[in-house]
């Protein structure tokens, strides 16, 4: 309940009063989309199967209410996303900084998802999850691995003064700590509207 609360006052604070927001959890399999997506619905972790088929949730945040895609990472799951694409509020790519023989693959996937035209101005908030892991990648060598060092956008309040810029963000965290992907969604809550 504390994690909810807090969400909730984040979102006050911005002032996301009675607002809905469609987003995507992204990103390859294994990286922690349907562990983030329950402990943001229940506030607590839960041992999850792969996505085998895309699922939806609706949840709230005070009173932001929130419809999130939980499309899979697996190859076969991949080749979905783009049936989701439209009218997107924001895409959130979750990359296990851990498993560092997959970061090529993963970038690929990125790359692709910031190619696409649809997707051209919607906010991407990319977390690299499982850091409370030994050894898991910091955020420079996420960021390096990912082609993404000179191009995000900046953490904390960001006016954006053109609306063809995408604001994009690297967090780190690690969701089974409950650590980190708060302060990634109180960024990406600026960009909602």
């Amino acid at each position: 309940m504390f994690l909810v609360d807090w969400f909730y006052g984040i979102l006050e604070s911005l002032g996301l009063w009675h607002k809905d927001a469609r987003i995507c959890f992204l990103g390859l399999d294994n990286a922690g989309k349907t562990t983030l997506l329950h402990m943001l619905r229940f506030g607590s972790l839960k041992q999850s199967e792969p996505t085998q088929q895309p699922t939806s949730d609706d949840f709230s945040i005070g009173s932001v209410h929130f419809t999130a895609f939980d499309l899979g990472g697996h190859q076969t799951a991949r080749r979905v996303w783009k049936d989701y694409y439209a009218q997107l509020d924001a895409v959130v790519y979750v990359i296990d900084a851990y498993d560092r023989e997959r970061f090529a693959e993963s970038r690929r996937e990125l790359d692709s998802l910031l190619s696409e035209e649809s997707l051209a101005t919607v906010p991407f908030l990319i977390l690299g999850n499982k850091v409370d892991l030994p050894y898991a990648a910091s955020e420079e060598e996420l960021r390096a691995s990912l082609g993404l060092t000179n191009f995000t956008t900046g953490k904390g309040k960001v006016k954006m003064y053109h609306s063809n810029v995408r604001p994009m963000e690297v967090f780190m965290c690690s969701i089974a700590r409950k650590m980190g992907y708060g302060e990634g969604f109180k960024w990406l809550a600026q960009y909602i509207e």
